[in-house]
Protein backbone atom coordinates (compact mmCIF):
# COMPACT_ATOMS: atom_id res chain seq x y z
CA UNK A 1 0.00 0.00 0.00
CA UNK A 2 2.78 1.94 0.66
CA UNK A 3 4.58 1.89 -2.03
CA UNK A 4 1.22 2.29 -4.39
CA UNK A 5 0.73 5.72 -2.53
CA UNK A 6 4.40 6.17 -3.03
CA UNK A 7 4.13 5.97 -7.16
CA UNK A 8 0.59 7.22 -7.34
CA UNK A 9 2.34 10.65 -5.24
CA UNK A 10 5.34 10.46 -8.22
CA UNK A 11 2.62 10.47 -10.99
CA UNK A 12 0.61 13.36 -9.15
CA UNK A 13 3.81 15.36 -8.85
CA UNK A 14 4.82 14.56 -12.41
CA UNK A 15 0.98 15.48 -13.98
CA UNK A 16 0.63 18.79 -12.09
CA UNK A 17 4.22 19.99 -13.02
CA UNK A 18 4.06 19.20 -16.34
CA UNK A 19 0.27 21.05 -16.27
CA UNK A 20 1.71 24.00 -14.20
CA UNK A 21 4.64 24.25 -16.88
CA UNK A 22 1.92 24.35 -19.66
CA UNK A 23 -0.57 26.61 -18.01
CA UNK A 24 1.82 29.91 -17.87
CA UNK A 25 1.04 32.65 -15.55
CA UNK A 26 2.18 36.05 -14.70
CA UNK A 27 1.29 38.90 -12.03
CA UNK A 28 2.21 42.56 -12.19
CA UNK A 29 1.90 45.36 -10.48
CA UNK A 30 1.24 49.15 -12.24
CA UNK A 31 0.59 52.48 -10.80
CA UNK A 32 -0.18 56.36 -12.09
CA UNK A 33 -0.52 59.63 -10.22
CA UNK A 34 -1.26 62.96 -11.54
CA UNK A 35 -1.15 66.14 -9.72
CA UNK A 36 -2.49 69.67 -11.46
CA UNK A 37 -2.68 73.60 -10.42
CA UNK A 38 -6.04 74.75 -12.86
CA UNK A 39 -7.92 78.40 -12.71
CA UNK A 40 -11.11 78.44 -14.55
CA UNK A 41 -13.04 81.88 -14.95
CA UNK A 42 -16.30 80.81 -13.72
CA UNK A 43 -16.79 81.91 -10.08
CA UNK A 44 -17.77 79.43 -7.69
CA UNK A 45 -16.89 78.83 -3.74
CA UNK A 46 -13.66 77.57 -3.31
CA UNK A 47 -12.97 73.69 -3.34
CA UNK A 48 -16.42 73.26 -5.55
CA UNK A 49 -16.39 71.34 -9.16
CA UNK A 50 -16.39 73.48 -11.72
CA UNK A 51 -18.95 72.82 -14.82
CA UNK A 52 -18.37 69.63 -16.64
CA UNK A 53 -15.97 68.63 -13.87
CA UNK A 54 -13.93 65.14 -14.65
CA UNK A 55 -10.24 66.58 -14.97
CA UNK A 56 -8.20 68.85 -12.67
CA UNK A 57 -12.10 70.29 -11.77
CA UNK A 58 -11.12 72.79 -8.78
CA UNK A 59 -10.14 76.48 -9.65
CA UNK A 60 -7.41 78.38 -8.14
CA UNK A 61 -5.92 75.83 -5.99
CA UNK A 62 -3.65 72.20 -6.39
CA UNK A 63 -5.02 69.48 -6.48
CA UNK A 64 -4.68 65.69 -7.34
CA UNK A 65 -6.34 63.80 -10.22
CA UNK A 66 -6.03 60.32 -9.30
CA UNK A 67 -3.73 58.13 -7.29
CA UNK A 68 -4.30 54.56 -8.55
CA UNK A 69 -2.91 51.07 -7.86
CA UNK A 70 -3.59 47.99 -10.42
CA UNK A 71 -2.64 44.20 -10.26
CA UNK A 72 -3.21 42.06 -12.77
CA UNK A 73 -3.18 38.35 -13.42
CA UNK A 74 -2.84 36.47 -17.02
CA UNK A 75 -2.77 32.73 -17.18
CA UNK A 76 -3.53 30.69 -20.10
CA UNK A 77 -7.17 29.72 -18.85
CA UNK A 78 -7.81 32.38 -16.16
CA UNK A 79 -7.09 36.29 -15.92
CA UNK A 80 -8.28 39.10 -13.75
CA UNK A 81 -7.76 42.73 -12.70
CA UNK A 82 -7.98 45.32 -9.98
CA UNK A 83 -7.48 48.51 -9.95
CA UNK A 84 -8.29 51.31 -7.39
CA UNK A 85 -7.91 54.47 -7.07
CA UNK A 86 -8.69 58.19 -5.31
CA UNK A 87 -8.78 61.43 -5.71
CA UNK A 88 -10.71 64.47 -7.48
CA UNK A 89 -11.31 62.38 -11.27
CA UNK A 90 -13.26 59.12 -8.94
CA UNK A 91 -14.61 62.00 -6.75
CA UNK A 92 -16.47 64.29 -9.26
CA UNK A 93 -17.41 61.36 -11.62
CA UNK A 94 -17.45 58.09 -10.26
CA UNK A 95 -20.27 55.73 -8.57
CA UNK A 96 -20.67 56.88 -4.87
CA UNK A 97 -21.37 53.72 -3.87
CA UNK A 98 -17.96 52.00 -5.51
CA UNK A 99 -16.15 54.83 -5.47
CA UNK A 100 -12.52 53.45 -4.91
CA UNK A 101 -12.81 50.69 -7.30
CA UNK A 102 -12.10 51.72 -10.94
CA UNK A 103 -12.43 48.12 -12.31
CA UNK A 104 -12.39 44.85 -10.43
CA UNK A 105 -12.73 41.62 -13.54
CA UNK A 106 -12.10 37.92 -13.68
CA UNK A 107 -11.78 35.85 -17.03
CA UNK A 108 -12.07 32.36 -18.18
CA UNK A 109 -10.54 31.75 -21.99
CA UNK A 110 -13.60 29.82 -23.59
CA UNK A 111 -11.36 28.94 -26.69
CA UNK A 112 -7.75 29.79 -28.26
CA UNK A 113 -9.73 33.21 -29.57
CA UNK A 114 -12.38 34.09 -27.16
CA UNK A 115 -12.55 35.42 -23.23
CA UNK A 116 -15.64 35.69 -21.06
CA UNK A 117 -15.11 38.13 -18.32
CA UNK A 118 -17.52 39.23 -15.57
CA UNK A 119 -17.42 42.23 -13.03
CA UNK A 120 -16.70 46.13 -13.01
CA UNK A 121 -15.33 47.37 -15.96
CA UNK A 122 -14.40 51.09 -17.28
CA UNK A 123 -16.66 52.08 -19.93
CA UNK A 124 -16.09 50.91 -23.97
CA UNK A 125 -17.76 53.86 -24.88
CA UNK A 126 -15.44 57.17 -26.78
CA UNK A 127 -13.13 58.50 -28.70
CA UNK A 128 -10.96 59.51 -25.62
CA UNK A 129 -9.65 57.78 -22.86
CA UNK A 130 -10.81 58.55 -19.01
CA UNK A 131 -7.11 59.85 -17.32
CA UNK A 132 -4.88 62.17 -18.81
CA UNK A 133 -2.03 59.82 -19.02
CA UNK A 134 -4.31 57.85 -22.04
CA UNK A 135 -4.81 60.93 -23.80
CA UNK A 136 -3.40 63.82 -26.02
CA UNK A 137 -4.54 66.47 -23.86
CA UNK A 138 -4.88 66.59 -20.07
CA UNK A 139 -8.57 67.46 -20.11
CA UNK A 140 -11.58 65.43 -21.63
CA UNK A 141 -13.86 67.21 -24.23
CA UNK A 142 -17.44 68.01 -23.36
CA UNK A 143 -18.63 65.42 -25.02
CA UNK A 144 -16.07 62.53 -22.82
CA UNK A 145 -17.63 64.23 -19.98
CA UNK A 146 -21.32 63.00 -20.95
CA UNK A 147 -20.15 59.57 -22.01
CA UNK A 148 -20.31 56.64 -19.58
CA UNK A 149 -16.64 56.16 -17.02
CA UNK A 150 -17.79 52.93 -15.69
CA UNK A 151 -20.24 49.83 -16.22
CA UNK A 152 -20.72 46.46 -14.81
CA UNK A 153 -21.95 43.32 -16.47
CA UNK A 154 -20.08 40.27 -18.86
CA UNK A 155 -18.21 41.50 -21.91
CA UNK A 156 -17.25 38.74 -24.68
CA UNK A 157 -13.92 39.10 -26.05
CA UNK A 158 -13.00 37.75 -29.58
CA UNK A 159 -10.39 38.14 -31.96
CA UNK A 160 -11.02 36.40 -34.81
CA UNK A 161 -7.49 37.93 -36.40
CA UNK A 162 -4.64 39.98 -35.08
CA UNK A 163 -6.26 42.85 -36.92
CA UNK A 164 -10.07 42.96 -35.40
CA UNK A 165 -11.03 42.54 -32.02
CA UNK A 166 -14.76 42.42 -30.99
CA UNK A 167 -16.42 43.16 -27.34
CA UNK A 168 -19.93 41.84 -26.73
CA UNK A 169 -21.06 42.99 -23.90
CA UNK A 170 -24.07 42.76 -21.02
CA UNK A 171 -24.67 45.43 -18.64
CA UNK A 172 -26.72 46.44 -15.85
CA UNK A 173 -26.58 50.10 -17.33
CA UNK A 174 -25.43 53.63 -18.67
CA UNK A 175 -22.65 54.48 -16.15
CA UNK A 176 -23.84 52.37 -13.84
CA UNK A 177 -22.74 49.94 -11.19
CA UNK A 178 -25.61 48.36 -9.64
CA UNK A 179 -28.82 48.47 -11.64
CA UNK A 180 -31.50 50.62 -10.90
CA UNK A 181 -34.54 48.11 -12.79
CA UNK A 182 -34.53 44.58 -13.91
CA UNK A 183 -33.76 45.25 -17.45
CA UNK A 184 -30.24 44.53 -18.91
CA UNK A 185 -28.65 46.63 -21.57
CA UNK A 186 -26.26 46.05 -24.31
CA UNK A 187 -23.28 47.06 -26.21
CA UNK A 188 -20.24 46.41 -28.76
CA UNK A 189 -17.04 47.46 -29.21
CA UNK A 190 -15.40 46.57 -32.73
CA UNK A 191 -11.86 47.79 -33.43
CA UNK A 192 -9.31 47.04 -36.58
CA UNK A 193 -5.75 47.84 -37.25
CA UNK A 194 -6.35 48.98 -41.02
CA UNK A 195 -2.01 48.98 -41.03
CA UNK A 196 0.96 50.53 -38.29
CA UNK A 197 -0.22 53.85 -38.79
CA UNK A 198 -4.12 53.65 -39.03
CA UNK A 199 -7.03 52.29 -36.38
CA UNK A 200 -10.32 53.03 -36.67
CA UNK A 201 -13.26 51.68 -33.98
CA UNK A 202 -16.84 51.33 -33.33
CA UNK A 203 -18.95 51.72 -30.10
CA UNK A 204 -22.58 51.46 -29.10
CA UNK A 205 -24.92 51.05 -26.20
CA UNK A 206 -28.75 49.86 -26.39
CA UNK A 207 -30.50 50.18 -23.05
CA UNK A 208 -33.71 51.09 -21.34
CA UNK A 209 -32.57 52.53 -17.74
CA UNK A 210 -35.84 54.05 -16.78
CA UNK A 211 -35.79 53.60 -12.96
CA UNK A 212 -38.30 51.17 -11.43
CA UNK A 213 -41.63 52.34 -11.16
CA UNK A 214 -41.47 55.05 -13.98
CA UNK A 215 -43.94 54.05 -16.76
CA UNK A 216 -42.48 55.62 -19.41
CA UNK A 217 -40.15 53.92 -21.32
CA UNK A 218 -36.63 55.81 -22.43
CA UNK A 219 -34.86 53.39 -24.93
CA UNK A 220 -31.36 54.59 -25.44
CA UNK A 221 -28.70 53.71 -28.56
CA UNK A 222 -25.97 55.45 -28.62
CA UNK A 223 -23.21 55.40 -30.94
CA UNK A 224 -19.96 56.02 -31.13
CA UNK A 225 -16.95 56.11 -33.82
CA UNK A 226 -13.69 57.26 -34.16
CA UNK A 227 -9.88 57.29 -35.63
CA UNK A 228 -6.53 57.17 -35.30
CA UNK A 229 -3.74 57.73 -36.95
CA UNK A 230 -0.04 57.99 -36.31
CA UNK A 231 2.92 59.15 -38.89
CA UNK A 232 5.88 60.78 -38.37
CA UNK A 233 5.58 64.11 -35.89
CA UNK A 234 2.10 63.69 -36.29
CA UNK A 235 -1.21 61.98 -34.28
CA UNK A 236 -4.23 62.22 -35.05
CA UNK A 237 -7.48 61.13 -33.25
CA UNK A 238 -11.01 62.34 -34.30
CA UNK A 239 -14.62 60.67 -33.32
CA UNK A 240 -17.76 61.13 -33.71
CA UNK A 241 -21.05 60.41 -31.64
CA UNK A 242 -24.37 60.06 -31.99
CA UNK A 243 -27.25 59.46 -29.47
CA UNK A 244 -31.13 58.43 -30.26
CA UNK A 245 -33.16 58.53 -27.16
CA UNK A 246 -37.04 57.69 -26.24
CA UNK A 247 -38.98 60.53 -24.23
CA UNK A 248 -35.67 62.61 -23.50
CA UNK A 249 -36.06 65.24 -20.23
CA UNK A 250 -37.32 68.29 -22.78
CA UNK A 251 -40.59 65.58 -23.44
CA UNK A 252 -41.33 66.76 -19.75
CA UNK A 253 -42.12 70.44 -21.05
CA UNK A 254 -43.33 69.45 -24.48
CA UNK A 255 -45.01 66.50 -24.98
CA UNK A 256 -44.61 65.99 -28.81
CA UNK A 257 -41.09 65.18 -28.15
CA UNK A 258 -41.01 61.85 -27.74
CA UNK A 259 -37.86 61.65 -29.41
CA UNK A 260 -34.00 63.38 -29.42
CA UNK A 261 -31.07 63.60 -30.93
CA UNK A 262 -27.72 64.30 -29.88
CA UNK A 263 -24.58 65.10 -31.73
CA UNK A 264 -21.54 65.47 -30.88
CA UNK A 265 -17.68 65.39 -31.91
CA UNK A 266 -13.98 65.79 -31.28
CA UNK A 267 -10.31 66.59 -33.38
CA UNK A 268 -7.36 66.42 -31.96
CA UNK A 269 -3.76 66.95 -33.51
CA UNK A 270 -0.43 66.41 -31.85
CA UNK A 271 3.08 67.52 -33.53
CA UNK A 272 5.87 66.25 -32.26
CA UNK A 273 8.98 69.05 -32.09
CA UNK A 274 11.54 66.10 -30.66
CA UNK A 275 11.16 62.81 -28.51
CA UNK A 276 10.61 64.87 -25.27
CA UNK A 277 8.56 68.13 -26.58
CA UNK A 278 5.21 68.32 -28.52
CA UNK A 279 2.52 70.78 -28.93
CA UNK A 280 -1.17 69.72 -29.63
CA UNK A 281 -4.80 71.63 -29.99
CA UNK A 282 -8.20 69.99 -29.85
CA UNK A 283 -11.77 70.88 -31.50
CA UNK A 284 -15.09 69.68 -29.61
CA UNK A 285 -18.61 70.28 -30.53
CA UNK A 286 -21.46 69.42 -28.59
CA UNK A 287 -25.10 69.60 -29.67
CA UNK A 288 -27.94 68.22 -27.57
CA UNK A 289 -31.22 70.55 -28.11
CA UNK A 290 -33.72 67.48 -26.81
CA UNK A 291 -31.37 67.14 -23.14
CA UNK A 292 -30.66 63.60 -24.52
CA UNK A 293 -27.43 63.04 -22.48
CA UNK A 294 -26.92 66.58 -20.80
CA UNK A 295 -30.41 67.30 -19.34
CA UNK A 296 -32.52 70.23 -19.50
CA UNK A 297 -31.66 73.90 -19.15
CA UNK A 298 -33.17 77.12 -19.73
CA UNK A 299 -31.67 79.76 -21.77
CA UNK A 300 -32.37 83.35 -21.42
CA UNK A 301 -36.02 83.62 -22.33
CA UNK A 302 -36.43 80.92 -19.49
CA UNK A 303 -36.85 77.95 -22.69
CA UNK A 304 -36.11 74.65 -21.97
CA UNK A 305 -33.20 73.23 -23.79
CA UNK A 306 -30.25 70.96 -23.85
CA UNK A 307 -27.11 71.93 -23.71
CA UNK A 308 -24.79 73.35 -27.42
CA UNK A 309 -21.95 74.42 -27.47
CA UNK A 310 -18.46 74.22 -29.07
CA UNK A 311 -14.43 74.59 -27.55
CA UNK A 312 -10.93 75.08 -28.57
CA UNK A 313 -8.17 73.28 -26.95
CA UNK A 314 -4.17 73.98 -27.18
CA UNK A 315 -1.63 73.00 -24.92
CA UNK A 316 2.15 71.89 -24.78
CA UNK A 317 3.83 68.61 -23.06
CA UNK A 318 7.36 67.99 -21.92
CA UNK A 319 8.43 64.34 -21.53
CA UNK A 320 11.26 64.05 -19.29
CA UNK A 321 10.84 59.89 -19.35
CA UNK A 322 8.71 57.47 -21.16
CA UNK A 323 6.45 57.37 -18.14
CA UNK A 324 6.23 60.90 -17.29
CA UNK A 325 4.63 63.93 -18.46
CA UNK A 326 4.50 68.10 -17.78
CA UNK A 327 1.84 69.39 -19.73
CA UNK A 328 0.44 73.48 -19.83
CA UNK A 329 -3.23 73.74 -21.35
CA UNK A 330 -5.41 76.24 -22.06
CA UNK A 331 -9.22 75.55 -23.39
CA UNK A 332 -12.09 78.24 -24.40
CA UNK A 333 -15.70 76.63 -24.10
CA UNK A 334 -18.19 78.74 -25.93
CA UNK A 335 -22.24 78.25 -25.59
CA UNK A 336 -24.98 79.39 -27.31
CA UNK A 337 -25.68 82.86 -27.31
CA UNK A 338 -28.69 82.78 -24.98
CA UNK A 339 -27.29 79.75 -22.83
CA UNK A 340 -25.22 82.15 -20.28
CA UNK A 341 -24.55 79.06 -18.16
CA UNK A 342 -20.88 80.65 -16.74
CA UNK A 343 -20.79 83.70 -13.95
CA UNK A 344 -17.65 85.57 -14.15
CA UNK A 345 -16.65 89.19 -13.13
CA UNK A 346 -20.61 89.46 -11.55
CA UNK A 347 -22.03 88.90 -15.25
CA UNK A 348 -23.63 85.75 -16.76
CA UNK A 349 -21.48 84.62 -19.93
CA UNK A 350 -21.77 82.17 -22.46
CA UNK A 351 -17.78 81.61 -22.36
CA UNK A 352 -15.48 80.37 -20.47
CA UNK A 353 -11.40 80.19 -20.37
CA UNK A 354 -9.70 77.51 -18.15
CA UNK A 355 -5.62 76.72 -17.99
CA UNK A 356 -3.98 73.80 -16.37
CA UNK A 357 -0.73 72.38 -15.19
CA UNK A 358 -0.83 68.85 -15.00
CA UNK A 359 2.17 66.86 -13.88
CA UNK A 360 2.19 62.79 -14.28
CA UNK A 361 4.20 59.64 -13.54
CA UNK A 362 3.34 55.78 -13.55
CA UNK A 363 5.35 52.47 -13.24
CA UNK A 364 5.96 50.29 -14.85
Amino acid sequence: MKKFLLSFSLVAVVLTGKTLAQDSSSFSVSGYVDAYAAIYQDSLPPGEYQQFPSVSPRSHQFGLNVAQLSAKYSGNRIRGTVTLHYGDIPLSTWSPTFNFIQEANVGVRLCKKAWLDAGFFRTHIGTEGLFPKENITSSVAVPTFFEPYYQAGLRLNYTPTEKLALNFYLLNGYNLFEDNNKKKSAGLLATYTINSNLSVGYDNYVGDDTPQGDTTNHLRFYNNAFLNFEKGKIKIVTGVDVCLHQHPDISAFDSSENSGLMVSGVFILRYMISSMFNVYGRFEFYNDPDGVVSGVMFDSKQHPTGLKLWGETAGAEWKPTTNSYLRLEVRALVADSDQEIFYWDKEFRNTRLEAMINLGVWFP
